[in-house]
């Protein structure tokens, strides 16, 4: 299959068009100025807020006026995760897309079809002349993927449709009524550094090769988290052994399972080799315990010279012993939806900042609001029980779901009259915008669909290329058999 070839053709070329447009989180400025002057050279009135969220209106086609005006949303950020051996500057390169059999991929980095191709499919709809649909407001978020600050920065009165259509779902055939909150939880650990000794053994041990993924959707799959990982070994080090602690790493995006974590520390030298035999068994046991999840799970450790400083050693003790006690994965299962994730939290990643400090990184997240606020102070309060600064954001809310809604029952007949089955109807784990757009506009009736993506957040990302069809041709009947006003 060769690029050229992919249907339906306005979407992948609007989509390929795109990726050669640097859009990290927080970072948007360009895709925002290329929104812009699409919707000026398509002669569509084309507003931006203060945020840098931007409107692009499309009047009704010819006999479609009388009906409701829907809302099309994305949001124009991407997570920019690339594999250690490659060079990829986000803020300047392109995004380089190959197919690979029935999938769409990156050379290395995250695709961005999370949420690029929702972006395509809008603009793709903007710029057609021979698509029926009502009124149309297709709105392009910023900063989803680190904060949900568009959305949270969204202020009544910039859209007035009362139907709204998110296209960040990654599952073709179902459709998305509902999604979790959720909040960060970040604790800072203040050491004291310290001379490092001299005649110790000085090694990296690193965690590598996890598959990650999305911390909201992939949470419940099994997959290990490289701090956990990483933190387990050397708790068992420092259990056996005099262990200097001098650096550590791992990890990056708050809603993204890390794959890989390392650490730089020293023992005696006398237990040079027991260390890595130490790390045999260990890597061993890990192989066994992820044999299915974690097929290229690897280890590695290598000699190092010899450190100025290390971080105190009690500083370093509370940090593993609290690292080693927080919560990560699913914590409960939903009592209502058969197979939904109520609440989960993720290790998202560990860093040391200046000030001395070891700052971590965590994410809660439930479709329950009080579950929400207990999961995150169970995580606070391991890590004050270690001696660190806890502070938990407020978050964002939740999507109730609403069965009842009327663009689900459009969506649910329309799936069934193009293809013969009938779609899933769901709640998702993941955090969507909808809670936020819901508060601000509390009449929006809403429903989220896509195509099919896998690896999201992760350099693995692909999406099933048949799947954009489907989901384009569901997309467009739904438009079209919008109730009248």
């Amino acid at each position: 299959m060769n690029k050229k070839d992919l249907k339906p053709a306005s979407v992948f070329y609007y989509f390929e068009e795109i990726c050669q447009v640097p859009r990290p989180s927080k970072r948007e400025e360009k895709i925002i100025a290329y929104l812009k002057a699409f919707g000026e050279k398509h002669a569509l009135e084309t507003t931006t807020d203060e945020a840098g969220n931007v409107l692009i209106k499309k009047p009704a086609t010819p006999g479609k006026e009388n009906l409701r005006t829907v809302i099309l949303q994305s949001h124009i950020d991407m997570v920019c995760e690339k594999n250690s051996d490659v060079e990829h500057d986000f803020l300047t390169d392109p995004i380089e897309t190959v197919v690979d059999g029935e999938w769409l991929r990156a050379k290395g980095t995250t695709l961005g079809a999370d949420n690029g191709i929702g972006v395509a499919t809008e603009l793709a709809i903007l710029a057609a002349t021979d698509i029926e649909h009502g009124p149309l407001e297709c709105l392009f978020t910023v900063d989803e993927e680190t904060g949900l600050t568009g959305a949270f920065a969204l202020k009544p009165g910039f859209m007035t449709g009362d139907i709204l259509i998110n296209l960040d779902s990654e599952d073709e055939g179902e459709l998305f009524i509902g999604c979790a909150g959720g909040a960060n939880t970040t604790a800072e650990f203040t050491y004291q550094p310290v001379a490092a000794p001299q005649d110790y053994f000085y090694f990296r041990v690193a965690v590598k090769g996890l598959t990650g993924g999305h911390s909201g959707d992939d949470i419940n799959k099994g997959r290990a988290n490289a701090n956990k990982l990483l933190n387990r070994f050397l708790t068992q080090l420092a259990s056996k052994y005099t262990l200097y602690l001098c650096e550590i790493d791992g990890g990056n995006l708050h809603n993204a399972i890390p794959r890989e974590a390392q650490a730089l520390c020293a023992v005696p030298m006398q237990h040079k080799e027991s260390v890595r035999v130490d790390l045999n068994i260990y890597t061993a046991e890990l192989e066994n315990e992820y044999a299915v999840t974690e097929p290229n799970l690897r280890t590695e450790l290598s000699s190092e010279s010899p450190c100025k400083e290390a971080i105190d050693m009690a500083t370093a003790r509370h940090f593993l012993r609290a690292v080693y006690a927080v919560h990560n994965g699913v914590y409960a299962m939903s009592q209502d939806i058969p197979g939904l994730v109520e609440t989960s939290s993720n290790l998202a990643s560990i860093k040391q900042v200046e000030g001395n400090k070891i700052k971590i990184v965590t994410s809660q997240r439930s479709s329950i609001l009080s579950s929400r606020k207990d999961m995150s102070e169970m995580i606070r309060s391991a890590f004050l029980l270690g001696g660190a600064e806890v502070t938990t954001g407020d978050g964002y809310p939740g999507w109730k779901p609403n069965p009842a809604s009327p663009v689900l029952k459009v969506a649910v007949d329309s799936y069934k009259k193009l293809f013969g089955v009938e779609p899933k109807v769901k709640a998702i784990h993941a955090g969507l915008e909808c809670g936020l757009f819901l508060e601000k506009y509390p009449s929006l009736d809403m429903v989220s669909f896509g195509p099919t993506l896998r690896g999201v957040h992760s350099p693995d990302e692909r999406m099933l290329i048949p799947t954009v069809d489907k989901f384009w041709r569901h997309l467009l009947d739904v438009l079209v058999n919008i109730p009248t006003k």
